[in-house]
């Protein structure tokens, strides 16, 4: 057993924005849904979940929020994302980060508090899942891992992220799909492609019947 509890009121949260977006053809943190960019929509989620949030991007405009840079050149994919979050959670001091995906506007509104109860002691990741499938770009992670991530992206060839959590503690937290009026909505459904964005629209409507 042990004694560690980890504080959801001190959980810094990063938005992970910076990717190359080469199948939507443009920033995916711009893309408009229904009258709101992606990114906006993702804040509203995860802002009641949090009290400081930071964006993972080059460059963001429009929002008074930090943004934090990869540190590891050559956009190394989502987990250098997740070493920038790591690496502004330390400087804060914050023992966790929680990352989210910007390209995922339907995310639970209790994922950080689901999380944070699978943090039994301060080295452990937990990450969410659904429907059997695991989405380690929303989890919750210790920021004391930063160095061992930033070596491993630099050696691992592959960079595949479950090779990475198969170095450390790791619960997975499932969470349910979403009732809508038009079917079961996974709510880790991401938009990569223009039809993916077309769909996201169709959900949302279902959502708001």
């Amino acid at each position: 057993m042990t004694d560690f509890v980890l504080d959801q009121s001190i959980i810094p949260g990063v938005v992970l924005a910076g990717g190359r977006s080469s199948r939507m053809g443009r920033d995916k943190a711009g893309v408009t849904l229904s009258g709101r960019s992606l990114l906006d929509h993702v804040l509203s989620r995860l802002s009641p979940q949090i009290t400081q949030i930071a964006i993972n991007a080059d460059e963001v405009g429009g929002h008074d929020l930090p943004v934090v840079s990869d540190r590891i050149p050559g956009k190394a994919g989502p987990m250098a994302g997740i070493h920038a979050a790591m690496v502004y959670g330390a400087g804060l001091p914050a023992t966790h980060v929680v990352t989210v995906s910007v390209d995922c506007p339907f995310f639970p509104t209790d994922l950080v508090s689901r999380l944070v109860t699978a943090i039994d002691h301060p080295d452990r990741i937990a990450i969410a899942a659904s429907q059997g499938r695991s989405h380690p770009v929303f989890g919750l992670w210790p920021t004391a891992l930063a160095a061992d991530l930033a070596t491993w992206v630099k050696t691992d060839d592959k960079r595949r992220v479950r090779d990475f959590l198969l170095r450390h503690d790791v619960t997975e937290v499932p969470f349910p799909l979403h009732p809508t009026r038009a079917s079961l909505l996974d709510p880790f459904f991401n938009i990569n492609t223009p039809d993916d964005l077309m769909e996201a629209e169709r959900w949302l409507e279902a959502l708001r019947a």
